[in-house]
């Protein structure tokens, strides 16, 4: 039987990202700022790759299956649901940034 896994490269990078930021946050200088926007662009890159790759999978997958190469739909399935969840996941991602982003370009000064 398949097992599901149900952790998410987006979870892993940003424990990930705890460390370095509280690096970043007791250095002093410009140098701060931009390790940790580095260190998030990188783990933002990641988990897009990790979403691209599950989505292709998924493709490659229900390809199979369509052609007769493959005969568990049941894997078929949980890797289209999981491409789905990390795309969603993503989507949530970007915009909850985004509604940061906004909130605090619309702060008063």
């Amino acid at each position: 039987m398949n097992s599901i896994n149900t952790t998410h490269p987006l979870t892993h990078g940003l424990r990930d990202l705890r460390a370095p930021a509280n690096a970043a946050a007791l250095q002093t200088g410009a140098d701060s700022g931009t390790l940790a926007a580095n260190d998030f662009a990188s783990v933002f890159k990641t988990m897009l790759a990790g979403v691209n790759r599950s989505q292709q999978h998924a493709t490659r997958q229900a390809e199979s299956f369509d052609l007769g190469q493959n005969q568990d739909l049941a894997g078929v399935m949980i890797a289209q649901q999981h491409a789905r969840l990390a795309f969603q996941t993503t989507l949530q991602v970007r915009n909850k940034m985004i509604s940061a982003y906004q909130d605090i370009m619309n702060m008063p000064i």
